[in-house]
């Protein structure tokens, strides 16, 4: 049985971006760090290991294709990735497992996440299914105060349990809703048929959480949907690929038209980061065999490349 955290994913291109590997988190210099979380929390043993435990590495080896070199320009950002500054991305590998116990897989994605924020890194977390959530979630125990979890999803992820488990992904956002560090949450995109009933939809309100559907988002605004979300920070992104539009996000396993578009997605990146600090944020869900034409990959590198560039931008590692 491995006792290490993280082991080296695989490849061609081994790392996103094909960005140095640091396996030795105690020992961690960067300002952002790359993290595989492949296994969620799974309902039925045959689960462990599912389609979107593949999403890890299949970022990886497509990341490529939208951005080749670090050094290339980006109209997405108005220059080059890390915009000439002398700063750091690695690629902390994935998370590692054990067949026998899968709680050990949360356990050492807590451990994994917790080193990575105490040295001061950004965290991009790549799932695996939305249960992954909720260790990233309880490693910012200590690590900062009334944290504002900003979710993106087609779903509220507010069961308690399901089938007797509460850590699976039907439950990250009722899990954070229970961590004292946790402050406001701001859900957005929600719509279609989901898994809850309306005892859960009322105690979601009475958390006190911005709940904005995908119809109140289109009909209003990305900026009406921004003043909503509290100012200063510090803040967690959690994304769930289902929370964009099909068209842009074909690979998950529960599509629902109406999601958010590109654009809206580029803004709420690019306005969330300055409007305080994004501690760092997760991308989950994703389902490879379900692509077309690679839309949902090129979206996903799109989404990081924005977010880590956005934080540079923001002043995070100096000016």
């Amino acid at each position: 049985m491995t006792s290490a955290l993280t082991a080296a994913p695989s490849g061609p291109p081994m790392t996103f971006l094909d960005v140095p590997l640091a396996l030795d988190l105690d020992a961690l210099q960067a300002q952002f760090a790359i993290l595989g979380i492949p296994f969620g929390m799974p309902y039925l043993p045959s689960a462990m290991a599912n389609d979107q435990s593949r999403a890890p590495d299949t970022i990886r080896q497509a990341s490529n294709q939208v951005l080749r070199r670090v050094d290339r320009y980006d109209w997405d950002l108005g220059g080059t990735l890390l915009d000439g500054r002398d700063l750091a991305i690695v690629d902390c590998g994935n998370v590692t497992a054990v067949t026998s116990d899968h709680r050990e897989h949360y356990r050492r994605a807590e451990s994994a996440a917790g080193k990575i924020f105490r040295s001061g890194a950004t965290l991009v977390a790549l799932g695996g299914d939305h249960g992954v959530s909720i260790p990233l979630l309880r490693a910012l125990e200590g690590v900062a105060d009334n944290v504002t979890l900003v979710h993106v999803d087609a779903h509220m992820d507010w069961r308690d349990e399901s089938v007797g488990e509460r850590e699976g992904y039907r439950s990250p956002i009722r899990r954070a809703s229970e961590m004292p560090w946790i402050g406001s949450i701001v859900q957005i995109g929600l719509r279609g048929i989901g898994s809850l009933g309306t005892e859960e939809i009322d105690e979601a309100r009475a958390y006190g959480g911005e709940i904005i559907t995908a119809y109140e988002l289109h009909e209003a605004g990305m900026e009406a949907v921004l003043a909503r979300i509290p100012d200063g920070g510090p803040y967690y992104l959690t994304i769930d690929a289902d929370g964009l539009d099909p068209t842009i996000m074909p690979a998950v396993m529960s599509p629902a038209p109406g999601g958010l578009t590109w654009v809206q997605m580029h803004r709420l990146i690019h306005a969330l980061t300055r409007k305080g600090r994004v501690l760092g944020m997760d991308l989950v869900e994703i389902a490879p065999s379900r692509d077309v034409a690679s839309l949902t990959m090129v979206h996903a590198e799109s989404l990081i490349c924005n977010f880590i560039g956005a934080c540079v931008r923001a002043g995070y590692y100096g000016r």
